[in-house]
């Protein structure tokens, strides 16, 4: 850490006199300064979630767990939308809106699961299929943007099946669907695992030991230097006047 005193910038300049009505503010680059904080990457966090959770909801419609267990598997998922926040909070932080989105949205995807199973709330299923398709959407666009970064990817392109199966189940009962969505649950968990223990591995090692895929911008962002973060810094929301 560089513990040496910056140089007294000096007196703050004058604002200039105003011309024709208007006043123009002084040039104030050479007095801005940014700070970053560096974090703990969440995602391994938000992975294992996403894997944990998975196994537990496929098991219920694979018929591991009877019905009477519901309310049980609900409160085993409710704590993975505390998690899955606090993960899309850091990503936020961390100036990553991809990640911090699709970790929010799960997020938000399993807290209704959760409310809905444990109150058992009439046509809870069908209303659950609903929202299931309406994630499918949503899986579809964060798919066409995601590409770079393949770990998110890959959740993603296995989730959209399960949410497809899930909501289809839901609104026509079939049951057949219903295992589908399970056996699909349980895919998930398994990439969703992989890509939490790739990503701590990296971090624990700072090399790619296990394949993870990055390409482009996210390629960059872990093989590129100093310069190549901070590139752009001053446009970056929460930087920026606006968002």
């Amino acid at each position: 850490m560089n513990t040496e005193p910056e140089p007294d910038p000096g007196p703050a300049p004058e604002p200039a006199p105003a011309v024709g009505g208007r006043r123009f503010e002084p040039d104030l680059r050479s007095m801005t300064r940014i700070t970053l904080r560096p974090i703990a990457s969440p995602m391994p966090l938000g992975f294992f979630t996403i894997a944990i959770a998975s196994v537990m909801t496929s098991c219920l419609q694979l018929g591991v767990f009877d019905e009477a267990a519901r309310g049980a598997v609900a409160l085993t998922v409710l704590p993975a939308f505390v998690l899955q926040l606090l993960v899309s909070h850091l990503a936020f932080g961390a100036r990553d809106v991809i990640a911090a989105t699709l970790m929010a949205v799960f997020a938000g995807s399993w807290l209704p699961y959760a409310l809905v199973m444990l109150t058992d709330a009439p046509e809870g299923l069908r209303v659950l299929g609903v929202f299931n398709l309406a994630l499918l959407g949503f899986g579809a666009l964060m798919i066409a943007v995601t590409r770079p970064k393949r770990a998110l990817w890959l959740v993603l392109v296995v989730s959209a099946p399960r949410w497809a199966a899930t909501g289809l189940a839901g609104i026509t009962g079939a049951e057949w669907l219903t295992r589908t969505s399970g056996v699909l649950g349980l895919v998930v968990a398994l990439v969703a695992m992989y890509a939490a223990f790739a990503l701590m591995l990296e971090d624990m090692r700072s090399e790619e030991v296990l394949p993870i895929g990055r390409s482009g911008p996210a390629h960059l962002a872990v093989e590129g230097g100093l310069s190549v973060q901070l590139r752009d810094l001053e446009r970056q929301a929460g930087v920026r006047r606006t968002l």
